[in-house]
């Protein structure tokens, strides 16, 4: 049986979509079969962030509606084998979805796939009850800010009352140069409010948004250092910690954060 986690925020515009689709990436990689399944019905994006709009001919709703078998509504990815999307489908069907019928759906998707990335709506409307009540982990994605960590720790007091137990925080757009000169918020202080795992610390970095193999396989990207600890903490249950502050410590350190602010 696959693990469903869903990739959740509560806050929206914190690179949730795009942390989900490289760390399906990342996981396909390492030989797992991984389908990312866009539960954002009606506003969904997930085939833009991979370049897979324009392949799109059956979605979740399709299946659910019996027009066509679930095999069929799965897109491959083009650089990963392993890696598949489901697209949840437009807003004028979206009154007709019943939660039994999602499930259903996600019950198949457990015997063809070692996981189950559901990208789930922003915010703690229906959409995003639905989509916590097809999983059996969470991963909080967050950024250093007030108001995104404020708004993920609302959301963790939810998925407790939803009974998913297996709970880790995902810091994203973490600014090495400021958190060294602590101008925003590290690891260890979003730990202490949000009181649960920490999962993984994703670098800002503007190679985030892009599906190349070419990245991937080039382990010194800092941005592929960081989703390769987040995958092993997932797989394994460790806390190893991405150091986005590395490159600013020291004289060269303080030179290279003086250039950063200065663009």
């Amino acid at each position: 049986m696959g693990r469903a986690i869903v990739m959740t925020s509560g806050k929206g515009g914190v690179g949730k979509t795009t942390v989900t689709a490289n760390l399906g990436m990342h996981l396909a990689s390492r030989n797992y079969r991984v389908c990312l399944v866009d539960m954002d019905i009606g506003l969904n994006n997930l085939d833009v962030v991979m370049n897979m709009e324009d392949r799109v001919v059956y979605t979740m709703l399709d299946v659910i509606e019996k027009k066509c078998r679930l095999k069929e509504a799965l897109i491959q990815d083009d650089y990963y084998p392993l890696l598949y999307l489901l697209s949840s489908g437009g807003l004028n069907r979206n009154l007709t979805v019943q939660l039994s019928e999602i499930k259903t759906v996600i019950n198949e998707l457990h015997t063809m796939f070692d996981f189950i990335l559901i990208d789930c709506p922003a915010g703690i409307d229906a959409g995003f009850k639905r989509a916590i009540s097809c999983a059996d982990e969470a991963l909080v994605v967050t950024t250093p800010h007030l108001s995104s960590i404020r708004d993920a720790d609302k959301v963790i007091t939810i998925l407790s009352s939803f009974n998913i137990t297996n709970k880790r925080f995902v810091i994203n757009r973490a600014r090495g140069d400021l958190i060294q000169d602590k101008l925003m918020f590290d690891v260890h202080d979003i730990g202490k409010t949000l009181n649960i795992e920490f999962g993984g610390v994703i670098p800002e970095d503007d190679n985030v948004i892009t599906n190349t193999s070419d990245k991937i396989k080039n382990n010194k990207i800092a941005l592929n250092r960081a989703f390769d600890i987040l995958c092993e903490n997932i797989l394994t249950g460790k806390k190893k910690l991405f150091d986005c502050t590395y490159k600013y410590r020291g004289f060269l350190g303080s030179i290279k954060k003086l250039l950063k602010r200065s663009v």
